[in-house]
Order: C-alpha cells, then structure tokens, then sequence
C-alpha cells in the first residue's frame, strides 16, 4: 500500500505488479444533496487518519442507456451520494516527480457515464509517464437543468471543482500542475469547448484533446426553460429548484430519460427548441456560440470520427429504413439546402441510401464542422479523423462514435469496447492514437503538422495512419456560414 497527502488528509492506493499505484474515489468536493443540492460544489470535508483509497467511489445518479445502446456503450453504476470524486493512477506516487497530467472527462450525452468504467482505467497513460485523472460529475437534472435562482451548469462547475482539485494536490502523486491536459470524448468534449471559454476555467488546464465534440452544442435559456417546464409537468410539479428537489432522486432520473425518447418522437421547436437538432435535453446553457480564439492560451488536439452517426442508425436498423424525404428534411433542419448539398455528397457516394447519407450529413453537423471551426479558431491547433472501420454488424458500423476509445485508452481487451471493436482490432493503431496523444500531453506536439486554413493538414487513423490535406473539401465548402 503507498500513502499521499491532499489538503484534505492522507490516501491510501495499491500498486499493481506493472508499478501503476491507483487512488480511488478521491472526493474532490461535498455530496451534492440536501442543502447542496442544484447548488455549486462545496469543498469536500477534510478526514483525519489514512483513507482508503482502494476502490471506486459512487457514481453521479442516471439511468441506464435505453436498447440497443445499454449493450454497445460501457457503464459502470455505484449508489451513493458521494459522487463527485476522482481517480488517480500514477507511476510515480508522491511529490517530485512532475509527470504531465491528464484529466479525463467522460461522455454519455449529459445523463450517461462515468469516470470509473473499466473502459476509462488510465493505466496504459500511467504505465508511459502520464499521471491519470479520470472523475464523475452531475449529469441531467443535478447538473444542468436550468432552474431559476440556481447556477447553471453545475456539471461544469464539478468539472472546474476537480481541475482545482489537480491543481492543488497532484504534485503529491507525482504530476506537474503546470502541465495539465483536459480530454474528453462526446458530452465530455463539449464540456471542454464550453470550459474553453469560461473564466473560472482560465489556468486550470494547459492543453486539451476533443475528441468528437466542441463548441457548438449548448441551449440557449429559452430552450433550457421548455425542457424545464416539460420534466416538471412529467412529475407533476413546479419548474422550480424547491420542486423538484421534492422528488425523489429515482423518479427524477427515470422521467429525465424518458425525455430524450419524446423529442424524437414528436421534434417539435415549440415544445423542444434547440433540442429538437442533437436530441440532448440537457446541456451546458449559455446565451450563444462562442469560439475561444487565438488568445485561449491552450494548446489544442481535436478531431472527430468519419462516420460518427452510424452508431445511431445501424444498431437501431434505421440505416437502410430511413426515407429519401426524411433524409431532405433533416439535411434542411440542419441549414443545408438539400438541392445543393445532396448532390455533393452523393457525389463520392454514388450507390449510398438516404441513411448512408445521412449519416455524412449528420456527422459532418454534430461533429467535423464543430471540430473544424474549433481548430480554425485557434492557431497551431492539431486536427485529426479517427477513419477505421469496425467489423461489427456486418462491417456497416463503420468508423462510428465513441469507436476511438479503446485505442485511445490502449485497452483493446476490455470486455466493455467488445460489442463495437468486434475480434482482432489492430494493435498498431492502438499504439499510433494512445502514443499521438502522450506526445501531446507531454509537449502539445502530437506528431504531425499544426491545421491551417491553407493546408488544413489533419491525420487520418487508419490501420496506416497517414496526414491528409482537406479531406472532403467540397463537402466541407457547404457548411461555410452554415455551421
């Protein structure tokens, strides 16, 4: 067993025979319930003795992925209400050291996830000099229902919560607080493009990886009120904070994933607003899309998947049942008019269905453009495509969201990653993507050329990873003033 000290009193972790020592469920804030409940995070109590720190700590309250996604997508549920904690692994415990630091922000939409699946085990960083930070922050309601007299984006305010967390006690377990990399895939990059420009953010982290996710996701508060005042009708009560701290912490969640199923079944504005477009009734809400610009002071890697979208069509076998009207309907919600932009991109897909369509159409909305205009934003930022297919349903999974992770991670034999990595998935690749980004962590380089808006070089994974300049321009050229 190995001890260190945080302000907040002594932690025991274990050393695993490959010399990773890992502390787990750190609080780097109070439970966030009862008084503090819809409230910013308050400094978690300090302890007297030694803590074990041996295994994990709750998780923040949700309900499961609805089918087909609860069998495709790692989660991991501990009950308790001492959720917001973190965990460490270090191969260098106690002060000195001075590795760089990496702060894992999970995905899952706002209401999903956790920092502690085994799929996000930061080991593989620990074990090549990068001490690892993995945390669970509020998701839904608790974190970003917007409420009246309440702060908004309390699941952001945990995240800053844990980044003053690193900044204050990592040198113990062997980190530099001054070389601090945030990274995060899906909501968890969103939160860093919000986190980007957020003041209480500034200095806190000094590189960061967006992985499928940027800027552009977020309610503005008209938005954020409609899906208030529609969970409060779903619980019969008020949209207010007293309201609906009455009700029950199961009941809450349960009526908030039921929600996510109502807009696609009925995406009208005037009940939904904004959400109507990415199917997410809760975000960050903010008044509008602001890029950070060349001023941000931190260096940036971001990237997305080629075919992001598939992870919502195929599974759900709407790949070859969704209609050539649908496809026009959504390609024009999104700000494209279908008569110009179809063509274009029937042009490189000549035998594609609607479906195939759109999932180019969507995932160049949700994910590349939003990727693009983050990297056009701030100078020297490196810009990458996760391009390797899955195997799995036939091969028509294809490079889909959330598929970058286990290589990322380097955790290609975690049962979890199974049901999208399907047999054999190539080591190399692992190696390229997981070592790309220590590189990054460890000197903001991750091994190609910066993007700009002349070369727009961008590094393609692949089972040979390979740069390439402006990958589907014409496609890219349709979202100019659009997206």
């Amino acid at each position: 067993m190995t001890v260190c000290r945080t302000r907040q009193g002594e932690v025991r972790g274990r050393t695993s025979p490959d010399g990773v020592t890992s502390f787990l469920g750190i609080p780097y804030a109070a439970p966030p319930f009862g008084a503090l409940r819809f409230r910013a995070p308050a400094p978690p109590e300090p302890w007297t003795g030694v803590r074990d720190a041996t295994a994990h700590g709750p998780t923040a309250p949700h309900a499961p992925y609805a089918p087909p996604f609860d069998a495709l997508i790692p989660e991991h549920d501990i009950p308790g209400e001492d959720c917001l904690n973190l965990d460490v692994r270090t191969p260098a415990p106690g002060p000195g050291a001075r590795l760089p630091v990496m702060v894992w922000l999970h995905g899952g939409a706002f209401t999903n996830g956790s920092g502690s699946a085994s799929a996000y085990d930061g080991s593989a960083f620990a074990r090549d000099g990068v001490v690892s930070v993995t945390l669970n922050y509020r998701l839904g309601a608790d974190g970003f229902l917007h409420l009246p007299d309440r702060p908004d984006n309390r699941g952001l305010l945990d995240q800053i919560a844990a980044l003053h967390w690193v900044r204050d006690n990592i040198a113990s377990f062997g980190g530099d607080p001054d070389r601090v990399t945030v990274f995060g895939e899906s909501a968890g990059a969103m939160s860093i493009g919000t986190l980007l420009t957020t003041e209480a953010a500034r200095g806190l982290f000094h590189r960061a990886v967006l992985q499928s996710g940027a800027c552009h996701h977020f309610l503005r508060p008209p938005s954020a009120r409609l899906i208030a005042a529609r969970l409060a009708e779903k619980l019969g009560t008020k949209p207010t904070p007293d309201a609906f701290e009455a009700v029950p912490v199961s009941e809450l969640i349960q009526s908030q994933a039921e929600l996510r199923a109502e807009i696609g079944a009925d995406p009208d504005p005037a009940r939904w607003g904004e959400a109507v477009l990415n199917m997410m009734p809760f975000e960050p809400v903010h008044s509008g899309l602001t890029l950070p610009g060349p001023d941000c002071g931190v260096d940036l890697l971001v990237g997305s998947n080629r075919e992001e979208y598939r992870l919502f069509l195929v599974p759900t076998d709407r790949l070859h049942a969704f209609p050539e009207s649908s496809l026009r309907a959504m390609t024009a919600a999104y700000g494209l008019d279908p008569d110009e932009a179809l063509p274009v991109y029937r042009a490189t897909r000549p035998d594609a269905t609607p479906g195939e369509l759109l999932d180019a159409v969507a995932t160049d909305w949700f994910y590349r453009i939003p990727a693009i205009r983050l990297a056009e934003s701030v100078p020297g930022s490196h810009l990458y495509e996760f391009a390797w297919r899955s195997p799995r349903f036939d091969g028509e999974l294809g490079a889909c969201h959330a598929l970058e992770l286990p290589f990322v991670f380097d955790r290609l034999d975690d049962p979890s990653y199974a049901p999208l990595l399907g047999d054999h998935p190539p080591q190399a690749l692992a190696d390229a993507v997981h070592g790309a980004w220590v590189s990054f962590a460890e000197t903001g380089d991750p091994g190609w050329p910066a993007y700009d808006t002349t070369t727009r070089a961008t590094m393609t994974f692949t089972a040979t990873p390979t740069t390439v300049p402006d990958p589907r321009a014409p496609e890219r050229l349709l979202w100019e003033g659009v997206r």
